[in-house]
């Protein structure tokens, strides 16, 4: 879930969090997300979208970011360098920026 540099403290956090998670809720969401193949949907999105991966997420590497990013009309992709699939808790602030940036330039287009 996360890059190799990530503090431990982190790692706990997420840790913390994923135990609150029923087992059989998770399995019957990750059994659903391995089974849904929903790519297809993916050029009908017609609202501004905002891709944000961590460079090196294992999970999903970049190559999905950018095959997401090429199916999704006007989509924008943001790689945060070092991080990995947690890269909302790995680089808070650098996700909070990026995130914050999008909805003000949505914003500012209404």
């Amino acid at each position: 879930m996360f890059s190799d540099s990530v503090k431990r403290e982190t790692k706990d956090t997420l840790s913390n969090i994923m135990s609150d998670t029923h087992p059989k809720g998770f399995r019957l969401m990750a059994t659903a997300l391995a089974i849904a193949d929903t790519r297809t949907f993916l050029p009908a999105i017609k609202v501004p979208t905002l891709l944000i991966w961590g460079e090196l997420d294992k999970r999903l590497p970049v190559n999905v970011a950018r095959q997401m990013h090429n199916a999704i009309p006007g989509a924008q992709l943001e790689i945060i360098s070092g991080a990995g699939h947690v890269s909302n808790m790995e680089q808070l602030a650098l996700f909070n920026n990026i995130v914050k940036g999008f909805c003000l330039a949505v914003t500012r287009k209404k």
